[in-house]
């Protein structure tokens, strides 16, 4: 497995090893053994999630206050521009943001610690993500900080108005979020 440290060293790319011939390919999309040899991280997945959604459609940026889940990002089938964004205000990157555009035929991952909001956004035709995550999801710990929020001022890729839940459009403003320690 490559991994790549990015402008966020905490926030990883990874790479596995993808094994092609005519038929196909193969990869291990999780090995306990091979992500802790490449990152230096034990970690323990408890959940896995996955979303299937069509081009335009942005979800995020969603974190939890409480049970603050590390994710390892992969799609599946089709393009996202994914964004994590720093809410660890001991950080020296804290409110930095970072995009990294996963395609299903690319097999890069991507590793969100815990204590960043995460969000995206699907370029294809429609996109089918897989998540796992380091705690379950709980909803009253769930927070959504504003997808264009000015003081973020995260460059999606738009193809004009974005599709969003409701959820996603009354989120809050980066400078009024809760943040962690």
């Amino acid at each position: 497995m490559k991994v790549t440290r990015t402008d966020i060293p905490d926030v990883l790319v990874l790479e596995p090893r993808v094994h092609q011939d005519a038929r196909g390919f193969f990869l291990e999309s999780y090995n306990r053994r091979t992500f802790k040899e490449a990152t230096g991280l034990e970690v323990e997945f408890v959940q896995d999630n996955t979303s299937f959604s069509v081009r335009n459609v942005l979800r995020g940026l969603h974190y939890q206050v409480r049970h603050s889940q590390g994710k390892l990002i992969s799609v599946m089938a089709g393009e996202i521009y994914d964004v994590a964004v720093d809410l660890r205000r001991s950080s020296p990157t804290f409110g930095k943001c970072l995009g990294v555009t996963l395609t299903g035929g690319g097999h890069r991952m991507i590793w969100i610690p815990q204590g960043f909001a995460h969000g995206y956004i699907v370029l294809s035709e429609h996109a089918i993500v897989l998540y796992k995550t380091t705690d379950y999801y709980a909803p009253e710990h769930e927070r959504t900080i504003l997808w264009n929020d000015p003081t973020l001022d995260i460059r999606w890729p738009l193809e004009g108005e974005p599709i969003v839940s409701d959820k996603d459009r009354r989120g809050s403003a980066f400078r009024s979020a809760e943040v962690f320690d």
